[in-house]
């Protein structure tokens, strides 16, 4: 098993992502050039509408087309969500003031009640630290346990 990255902040020329859709929920086809994709393989791709926001989908079966050269169709399984909402909130660490900008996903399914907690799970990947409504970067959780 290989990760590939598609995100668009990684492109090159040689190694391009051309479209990823849904077919049914969690199940994706993946159209793109270059990378030598195989079964089982993992591909990092940019959520459509986010700058930085990515999935990863697990190759099923892909077929390597022979025009043009080096492009390839894969299916592949993902996370599982009705429609996504991308959502860029901001908050300020308590001990620094310094400021996150951030990006999250959701399910808009699932309504305004689940972007907190989707917030706080984004938050907590960026490596800072929710207590309540208090936040803490990094650099300032380092100070507080020292």
């Amino acid at each position: 098993m290989v990760e590939h990255d598609f995100r668009y902040n990684l492109l090159s020329p040689q190694h391009t992502l051309i479209e990823c859709r849904s077919l049914a929920a969690g199940l994706y086809q993946v159209t793109g050039n270059g990378g030598s994709i195989q079964n089982g393989d993992v591909l990092v791709v940019t959520l459509k509408g986010s700058k930085d926001l990515a999935m990863r989908l697990t190759v099923e079966k892909v077929r390597h087309l022979i025009n043009p050269r080096g492009q390839w169709v894969a299916v592949a399984k993902g996370p599982v969500f009705g429609e996504l909402s991308i959502h860029a909130w901001q908050v300020n660490c308590d001990g620094c003031a310094k400021e996150l900008k951030f990006e999250f996903a959701v399910d808009a399914k699932l309504g305004a009640k689940a972007q907190k907690p989707a917030a706080s799970a984004r938050i907590a990947e960026l490596g800072w630290r929710t207590e309540g409504s208090k936040h803490l970067c990094p650099t300032c959780q380092q100070k507080e346990a020292a």
